[in-house]
């Protein structure tokens, strides 16, 4: 349930404290709520002010295995009819005639052909959020809300919000952004480095239909990605160099979707912009741990990376399936759900996931954001030979929906 901020002195005292109300940490929120843990999400934010016009245009990738997460949530249920599936995905070096085609008709998953994942606007991700937490009485969403202090002890954590409420948790999980206060508060140091990109995003209505294929062409400032959405709909993810983001994002309308027109290939036909043009300067966030005592940090707290793969939220459910697990299973067996043997569970789960899909997603970048004759080949030839090795393509398109590795109980569709 949502509470809306108030001045009134109050303490409030729950199992899990989630500081950040974004789509990472709704959603951590939501799951543990759903299998009965009490929890507070502190929400900066209130619904009313991400339901503005505007407030937000981005839209995300949400592969099936993070469908899987949200499902067990009970959040999926509210952003189905607004999702658009990925049915077929094609990756090009550049407009090369040899490319890499995934189709989802060529692997079955849980006895039948799944998508590969959909697309949604994050204003209607955000609304199905709401309207999950409005269903549970077990999370409390105390929205507006912004916690200043952050106190921990061998006993539990308490955290103090701006207009002087208290929460009292056994756990803090830090959702709460690249500038978390919880990472900050626990003295986790950060490693960053930022590329010489900014992506540039907008969503487009097309006289053609995109039939549910996501395609991306690995250009040399950058990777151009036509993501498919609902009603002839299409997000438009462009990493292009930081020096010439601001020359785009000036150009008149026009000669704007005349760029767009050439760098698709016209497959969409007649395109209109449905959003204003935003940037969004690249870089790369990796905590050097994910806990610390009476924290744990998921989503973009922990982790930030370059968007190549359209991977960044599905890290974060991930986190959120990966911890809301331990959670639970301690919760149920009566133990304290933030002691460090618990903490230590999650952190030996994610942590070598997510360095290892961050360094592949940087290796990537810096192999395709060149034009250096011998490595384009390299590419071209690497790229034909994946696309005519069907168990070597089966892997990469498992990677795609995010079915590969030691999975969580709510990807593979058990409740927690």
């Amino acid at each position: 349930m949502t509470e809306s901020g108030t001045t009134a002195a109050q303490e409030i005292t729950t199992e899990v404290v989630v500081l950040g109300g974004g789509l990472a940490g709704l959603s951590m929120a939501a799951a543990l709520a759903t299998a009965g843990v009490p929890v507070v999400c502190i929400d900066r934010d209130s619904p009313d002010r991400h339901a503005e016009d505007g407030f937000d245009i981005r839209t995300t990738a949400v592969a099936y295995a993070s469908m899987k997460v949200l499902e067990g949530a009970g959040v999926w249920k509210h952003m189905e009819p607004d999702a658009g599936p990925i049915l077929d995905i094609r990756v090009a070096d550049q407009f090369s005639p040899l490319f890499v085609h995934y189709d989802h008709k060529d692997l079955t998953w849980d006895g039948k052909n799944q998508p590969f994942g959909w697309i949604l606007d994050n204003k209607d991700m955000r609304r199905a959020l709401f309207a999950r937490a409005a269903e549970l009485p077990g999370l409390h969403h105390l929205a507006p809300a912004q916690a200043v202090s952050i106190e921990r002890n061998r006993s539990g954590a308490t955290v103090t919000l701006a207009d002087g409420r208290v929460v009292k948790a056994r756990l803090v999980v830090g959702a709460d952004g690249r500038r978390s206060l919880a990472r900050e508060s626990a003295g986790i140091k950060l490693r960053t480095w930022a590329y010489d990109q900014t992506a540039i995003i907008c969503t487009i209505r097309h006289s053609e239909p995109h039939n549910g294929v996501a395609v991306e062409h690995f250009l040399p400032n950058g990777p151009f990605a036509v993501l498919p959405m609902t009603e002839n709909r299409s997000s438009i993810v462009w990493s292009e160099k930081r020096s010439l983001v601001d020359m785009y994002l000036k150009l008149p309308e026009d000669q704007f979707i005349d760029e767009l027109t050439r760098r698709s290939g016209g497959y969409l036909g007649d395109i209109e912009l449905l959003t204003r043009r935003d940037a969004w300067p690249l870089s790369v966030l990796l905590a050097e741990r994910f806990i610390a005592e009476r924290v744990a940090l998921i989503g973009e707290a922990a982790h930030a990376i370059h968007p190549i793969a359209g991977q960044g939220l599905n890290l974060g459910l991930r986190d959120v399936a990966a911890l809301a697990e331990v959670i639970v299973d301690a919760h149920r067996l009566g133990l304290d759900v933030g002691s460090p043997e618990v903490l230590a569970r999650f952190q030996r789960w994610r942590r070598f996931d997510t360095v290892l899909l961050a360094a592949v997603c940087d290796g990537l970048v810096h192999l395709f954001s060149n034009n250096i004759p011998p490595l384009k080949l390299a590419r071209d030839v690497g790229m034909a030979v994946v696309n005519r090795l069907p168990p070597l393509k089966r892997f990469f398109m498992r990677h795609a929906m995010g079915v590969v590795g030691e999975l969580p109980r709510m990807i593979k569709g058990v409740p927690l």
